[in-house]
């Protein structure tokens, strides 16, 4: 029998990190407070050299694969609500190369929700016919990067700054 997403689950640090430091056990919109956990991760991130921000960014993606893969295994279901490190490292890419100024990270939160919920083509198909661990960080990634083409388009016509 799988296991219930508990906080015991919390204990493994491969669980720990699957469920967003404990975000996706909120019973309400975990997804939502898996992106909030991602956002103190951003501001911790965003002073790093674009290069380096980027390549920890694409590690975090990477290792997301086996990690997401194996929560899906343990809660007995694929893309359980609590796995929430799609949404972190799916944040980290909406905000890549972002502007600076307090707006940006919250643009980028309502943004990356936006598409995170509505899975616009080709999110939903992804979402649909990827599997596994690839399939649950895939369509956070291009949610992530639909996000950034717009944070930018938004900076060249708005800058904010």
């Amino acid at each position: 029998m799988p296991e219930a997403p508990t906080p015991r689950l919390l204990r493994h640090p491969v669980d720990f990190l699957a469920l967003g430091f404990g975000s996706g056990l909120v019973p309400v919109a975990p997804g939502t407070a898996g992106t909030l956990a991602a956002v103190p991760v951003y501001l911790l991130l965003q002073s790093l050299p674009p290069v380096v921000y980027l390549a920890l960014t694409a590690m975090l993606f990477l290792s997301g694969i086996p990690i997401c893969g194996h929560a899906a295994r343990r809660l007995g279901t694929h893309d359980h609500p609590a796995i929430v490190w799609d949404e972190v490292v799916g944040y980290l890419v909406a905000m890549s190369l972002a502007p600076t100024g307090w707006q940006w990270p919250v643009a980028g939160f309502v943004l990356f929700r936006f598409f995170d919920v509505l899975k616009p083509w080709p999110i939903r198909w992804c979402d649909r016919k990827v599997s596994g661990g690839l399939g649950i960080m895939l369509d956070d990634l291009l949610a992530g990067a639909f996000t950034a083409l717009i944070l930018h388009l938004l900076a060249l016509y708005f800058p904010f700054s």
